[in-house]
């Protein structure tokens, strides 16, 4: 009977794992495409107009920079990933440019990021009339009056979309917060047997009658809703009303600011590099560079992969940021092979190789935990204001910040299994 070691085993184990990670990165593989950003690959390219007259001057500034935000948060709801937003000054006029990489057809985008989503709650109350009746005895003034509550969408913890238990209709399932929740439980015990209207843009979206007292801070928009509609609504709540009022101006479709032949030519050079680091580490180290070129292969692979699996936008920026890293693979190699020199003259070669994966280790952790700091400041992801908010950017960073989680496992886990293996004097 075979009997496998553990590191023969374990390279079982990572070649079932090469054989699904080259599975999803094929080409042939459409469930996941990688999604290229606006260098690459063109988008739309639109302007809006923010009406800041209303707003005092001391204050323009701050309110510019909330409507940035939530636009911002509008588009990655939406699942536009690494949208480029920047506000502009143009003759006096306050403007934000919004740059979506990969969307031809924006009229949805449009639509969402123009809605001002403010919500609000109001009872519907009839007016009495002056002779003393109440004014439902003529048509010409049996209109309700909308009474504002002080419940607003400022009082909102959350949205989602959810489905009507009789009609499986979409609806959207409103959460209010500890303190929203109290005014909602108010509202529905000082209206029993009245209707409360749901407001949304001005618009009354529902007016439901009030059955009983509501606590627990839910509540329900219900409509003609189709699905879209639903996800869209959720998305502007969650996302935020708009704190200043906006029109489009502008609206275009850009091609890829490099052009297919300069896309053609930076593929070409990243090829060229690699091709030159694998041949440079069998010249220098034999058959363990042999060892070092499958690990990249694996790395190569297993990178690819991650990238589709998890939407990571391409740009120029996060293409270099991957090249990168593939230098960082390669450098963990290095460390332990000429640590391996040091130590094969005084040890058996099998005692030799983990002495030397050992030692260099903490080199190889220093090293990579500065470049993941780096990465980190780059991506800047708690919005800090001191740092950069660039999308190309912080496609470089994540890119890169990847690259090196994968290059530890095939540096440490892959090329020290296959040495295990492969390597006997």
């Amino acid at each position: 009977m075979l009997r496998l070691s553990s590191p023969a085993k374990k390279l079982i184990l990572i070649f079932i794992l090469f054989l699904a990670a080259l599975y999803v990165s094929s080409p042939l593989q459409k469930k996941f495409n990688l999604t290229l950003g606006l260098d690459l690959a063109g988008g739309s390219h639109l302007v809006f107009e923010a009406d800041t007259s209303k707003i005092p001057s001391e204050k323009k500034k701050t309110s510019l920079s909330s409507l940035k935000e939530v636009i911002e948060r509008r588009v990655n709801l939406f699942g536009i990933a690494e949208p480029n937003v920047q506000t502009s000054n143009f003759e006096g006029k306050d403007r934000i440019v919004v740059e979506l990489p990969g969307i031809k057809d924006t009229k949805q985008a449009i639509d969402l990021i123009g809605k001002t989503a403010q919500l609000l709650f109001a009872r519907l109350q009839t007016p009495e009339r002056s002779d003393g009746g109440q004014a439902g005895a003529s048509a010409t003034d049996s209109a309700d009056v909308l009474v504002p509550t002080d419940l607003t969408g400022a009082d909102l913890a959350e949205s989602s979309v959810t489905f009507d238990k009789t009609g499986g209709q979409p609806s959207v399932s409103l959460t209010f917060t500890k303190e929203g929740g109290e005014k909602f439980a108010k509202i529905t015990e000082e209206n029993l047997g009245r209707q409360v209207a749901i407001i949304l843009d001005n618009e009354i979206v529902s007016s439901p009658m009030v059955q009983e007292k509501i606590i627990g801070g839910q509540a329900q928009i219900t409509g003609s809703f189709t699905l879209d509609e639903a996800k869209k609504l959720s998305i502007q709540l969650n996302a935020g009303a708009l704190p200043v009022p906006i029109k489009l101006i502008e609206e275009r479709t850009v091609g890829a600011t490099l052009g297919a032949e300069s896309v053609a030519k930076s593929v070409k050079a990243g090829i060229v590099g690699i091709v030159m680091v694998c041949l440079f580490m069998v010249l220098a180290y034999g058959k363990l560079g042999l060892v070092a070129d499958l690990g990249l292969l694996v790395f190569g692979v297993l990178t690819l992969a991650l990238y589709k699996m998890i939407g990571v936008v391409l740009t120029l920026p996060g293409i270099a940021g991957f090249l990168l890293s593939v230098g960082m693979a390669v450098d963990s190699n290095i460390l332990i092979f000429e640590r391996f020199k040091e130590e094969k003259g005084q040890r058996s070669v099998a005692n030799a190789l983990e002495v030397s994966f050992g030692r260099a280790w903490d080199s190889i952790r220093d090293a990579n935990i500065a470049t993941l700091v780096t990465a980190f400041i780059l991506a800047n992801p708690l919005d800090w204001s001191f740092l950069h908010t660039s999308g190309p950017v912080r496609g470089f960073a994540i890119t890169l910040a990847i690259g090196i989680g994968i290059s530890l496992f095939t540096g440490i886990v892959v090329s020290r299994n296959l040495l295990r293996v492969l390597v006997k004097k």
